[in-house]
């Protein structure tokens, strides 16, 4: 489920999303960000780093199984599709047209997105090992 609750984010007002880096799909949309999000209004933060984990904590989130992207800001942290449209929202035209997509219910949204979710590594596969920042990017994620 998509929450948004107040957490104690020690990152200060910083927009954080947590990804999973040995997903193909994840890493691609953390390109993504990495391109489009010229303004940086995002840090980026893998699940499986110690800071994803205890972020994950901090959400009650599992830590040992990565369903959804989380995106963690200072009024506490979305999951799923309303994760998604909140990051679109803040990237240049034409990404924030994609919030016509609220027009469907919650539930709808979060069907399609956990299909996605839970097939993303037969579908799009998965690396060894987690994605290592190019040195230009670094400032970008937590540590």
């Amino acid at each position: 489920m998509s929450k948004t609750e107040s957490l104690n984010n020690p990152h200060g007002d910083d927009r954080i999303i947590l990804f999973d880096a040995v997903c193909k799909l994840c890493c691609g949309w953390t390109r993504f960000i990495l391109r489009f999000d010229t303004q940086h209004h995002f840090k980026l933060c893998s699940v499986q780093s110690p800071a994803g984990q205890k972020l994950l904590k901090q959400c009650g989130l599992p830590t040992d199984t990565f369903e959804t992207m989380v995106l963690i800001h200072k009024d506490g942290f979305e999951t799923k599709s309303d994760a998604l449209l909140s990051i679109l929202a803040k990237m240049p035209m034409p990404w924030p047209l994609f919030l016509i997509l609220k027009v469907l219910p919650k539930r709808i949204r979060n069907v399609l997105y956990d299909q996605i979710a839970q097939n993303r590594y037969k579908l799009f596969g998965r690396y060894n090992q987690c994605m290592i920042p190019r040195k230009e990017d670094q400032n970008r994620f937590l540590e």
